[in-house]
């Protein structure tokens, strides 16, 4: 970034009741634009229908209990942590790819896994997002063929063990 841009305001917070919808464009936009360079127009319909039920995803984000990053004042992605470890959703704007999204969820997340004492992440990631995985420490687990829809589509298991805080620092010493 030059001098002369100014830097990008990024917040993390819980999401609201009333953004399932904005979430969801989200989700449709990322998968059919970014994730399509990996997965057939018809493989994304099915990952991300036209036709979904607003009730039920309402319901699925109430009962994930995102976060979300808040760029310049816009919604520019979403990500849970279930009491698991699982990571259920992981979603940056399609618009806004390379601007430090990911790694501020990323980052929370792992936040989030310390405060609760995790000592596993783990995932089901697309091929789209397997390299942004990898370089923040997942290891594949094993590849995967989904049916969606009748559709099938590939994706990888994945996960990264944790170190518990204390060992941390004592290995820093």
């Amino acid at each position: 970034m030059s001098a002369s841009q100014p830097v990008p305001h990024l917040i993390v917070r819980r999401w609201r009741v009333g953004e399932e919808e904005a979430l969801w464009r989200l989700k449709y936009q990322t998968i059919h634009s970014i994730n399509r360079a990996d997965y057939s127009a018809a493989q994304c319909a099915a990952w991300a229908p036209d036709d979904l039920d607003p009730a039920l995803w309402r319901q699925r984000i109430a009962g994930m209990d995102p976060f979300v990053v808040e760029l310049d004042g816009e919604l520019a992605g979403f990500a849970d942590l279930q009491a698991d470890g699982y990571i259920d959703h992981f979603f940056c704007a399609a618009t806004r790819q390379g601007c430090g999204v990911g790694r501020a969820l990323m980052q929370h997340i792992h936040a989030l896994a310390q405060s609760r004492s995790m000592t596993r992440l783990f995932s089901q990631v697309s091929l789209t997002a397997r390299p942004f995985f990898e370089h923040v420490g997942f290891e594949v687990v094993c590849e995967q063929q989904l049916c969606v829809r009748g559709i099938t589509l590939a994706n990888f298991s994945m996960q990264k063990w944790l170190q518990p805080a204390g060992d941390a620092a004592e290995h820093q010493e």
